[in-house]
């Protein structure tokens, strides 16, 4: 079986990401403590995808929830499927980014990133078959944006090979009138700030180390 691993963070990926796991687990026939009550073994069929099977028989779900701030993971938790994800799956921080993509990419968002990638690496090497990643976040605030972005570069870095989709949502747009193609040259436009960003650093850090080249003469003189 080719195994997904799903991604979801901040506050508007891990409301689309929830209401996925609802939608995906009626399919299922799962409810919300994990057991199937289906009617067909069809629904079965294929459910390894999506789900590990532990060893009480129950069905949880392969997935990362990632916030900056706690409360979006409350949100979660109360919800009607709160208890079907692992509870050592729920990776949040404190402070929040604040709407700031830069807090979200470069600051609280980087100490968190490494604790989000234990995670994902756990799920993925326990996977028999790892088919790729599916990540839903937003283009808008500071966690979805700035950390998103964020975590797509490590996960392409550390796993090149597997396939990744993501769904991104520009979500309190949506009442001005934006068509398909706005939409379309938003995402560009951000991925585009990112590669800015990178080829920044880039170049910074080739600055630097010329920089020391040239001192050292001067130090050993």
């Amino acid at each position: 079986m080719r195994e997904i691993v799903h991604i979801q963070a901040g506050q508007c990926g891990n409301q689309i990401g929830s209401k996925f796991w609802e939608v995906i687990s009626d399919e299922h026939g799962i409810d919300p403590s994990g057991s199937y009550r289906g009617d067909s073994d069809l629904q079965l069929e294929r459910i390894n995808v999506y789900y590990n099977e532990a060893s009480n028989g129950k069905y949880v779900p392969r997935a990362v929830l990632v916030d900056l701030e706690p409360g979006t993971m409350d949100s979660v938790r109360s919800g009607p499927f709160g208890h079907l994800f692992r509870p050592d799956n729920f990776v949040f921080g404190q402070s929040g980014a604040g709407n700031n993509w830069a807090k979200g990419h470069y600051t609280e968002g980087a100490e968190l990133v490494d604790a989000v990638l234990d995670v994902v690496r756990k799920e993925a090497e326990g996977c028999d078959c790892l088919q790729g990643f599916q990540m839903t976040h937003s283009l808008g605030g500071g966690t979805g944006s700035g950390m998103g972005t964020l975590l797509i570069s490590k996960i392409r870095e550390e796993y090149p090979d597997p396939m990744f989709r993501r769904k991104a949502f520009l979500h309190w747009y949506t009442g001005e009138g934006m068509d398909e193609m706005e939409f379309t040259e938003a995402e560009s436009n951000m991925n585009d700030l990112v590669s800015e960003y990178q080829q920044y650093q880039e170049a910074t850090a080739e600055d630097e180390g010329e920089f020391e080249e040239e001192e050292d003469p001067q130090q050993e003189a």
